[in-house]
């Protein structure tokens, strides 16, 4: 159903947002999936984690989105030996002028996309923090305010552990929605294939969505009504995380050690009322909050030993809270 009282410009940016699919669609096979995800954390100011193995195409999305946004990009590759200052800048000396200044790091964009985020140590991530979450970075005695929209898109490869430093909980909480980027289907590598050994292929996009468009997208969906019931349903789903004997999860107790915090509940807010704008809604259905529980918890909850032991996985406990959790009256 559409806006019930929906404007032109309304009907506009829904038509704009269709138009942005379709230009990545001209560079990227597939991953409509992950093109969602990382529209729904952009209109609503969340970061986002792309965990999946290498040549899944995380890299070329994220830098063709950001075409097909006109916004400033950057690519930082993580490394064991990378410092703060190679991520946010640092002082120099202009020996002419006889005094230090400031050289900006790549951090100063859009969007920034942190390849491989777990190979780079604890000094790293910290400022990556600050500026995730403070929007803010300091270079000496000087805090500089970021540009907006600012959106870090972090990747990580599950397989390759060797030489990486796990994320801290604390920063892995701060991300809104960690996605697991899959294969993609016969028909879809066919087609990547037969794209890339043609040597004529065109990667070339048109921008569709400016920063004012952003920033209007995002009030309307902040406009997006969610009912007090739907409000009580997501707490009661982070509840369950928390307690689950409470909601005779007895099985599920076993397996987790810590439930999910304040932001889970924050964001499936905030990502569920994106989902009901993408399908041209104006309020916010219970089909909404479970379409984007999974990517907003299944990185805040942490399983124990015997999990693993079991073979269990976050996704497993997810689904079965949101086939027992009722929603409330």
């Amino acid at each position: 159903m559409a806006f019930t009282a929906t404007t032109e410009i309304q009907q506009e940016h829904q038509q704009k947002i269709k138009e942005v699919f379709a230009e990545v669609a001209k560079v990227v096979v597939g991953q409509e999936y992950m093109v969602n995800r990382l529209l729904i954390g952009l209109f609503t100011n969340g970061h986002v984690l792309l965990e999946g193995v290498p040549g899944l195409a995380k890299t070329l999305t994220v830098s063709t989105l950001a075409q097909v946004l006109h916004l400033d990009f950057q690519r930082i590759q993580f490394t064991p030996d990378l410092l703060p200052a190679d991520l946010i800048g640092t002082m120099i000396y202009n020996q002419k002028e006889g005094k230090f200044e400031v050289k900006k790091g790549p951090i100063f964009a859009n969007i920034i996309l942190a390849d491989e985020i777990n190979r780079s140590p604890a000094k790293v991530q910290s400022a990556l923090l600050e500026a995730m979450q403070e929007k803010q970075v300091t270079i000496g005695e000087t805090t500089f305010t970021l540009d907006k929209p600012f959106l870090v898109l972090a990747t990580q490869n599950p397989v390759d552990q060797e030489g990486t430093y796990p994320l801290p909980e604390a920063q892995v909480d701060r991300f809104m929605m960690k996605v697991f980027v899959d294969y993609p289907t016969k028909d879809q590598e066919m087609e990547i294939m037969r794209r890339i050994s043609n040597m004529s292929f065109d990667y070339k996009v048109n921008t569709t969505l400016t920063k004012e468009d952003i920033f209007s997208i995002r009030n309307e969906v902040n406009k997006v009504k969610i009912s007090e019931s739907l409000e009580k349903y997501i707490i009661e789903l982070v509840y369950a995380t928390r307690n689950p004997k409470s909601f005779k999860l007895d099985h599920e107790a076993q397996y987790i050690q810590f439930g999910a915090s304040p932001r889970a509940s924050i964001n499936l807010n905030l990502a569920s009322k994106a989902a009901a704008y993408f399908e041209g809604r104006d309020y916010v259905l219970p089909e909404d909050i479970k379409e984007v529980a999974l990517d907003v918890m299944n990185h805040r909850i942490l399983l124990n030993y015997e999990a693993e032991a079991d073979n269990v996985k976050t996704a497993d406990i997810i689904k079965v809270i949101l086939n027992k959790v009722p929603i409330s009256k």
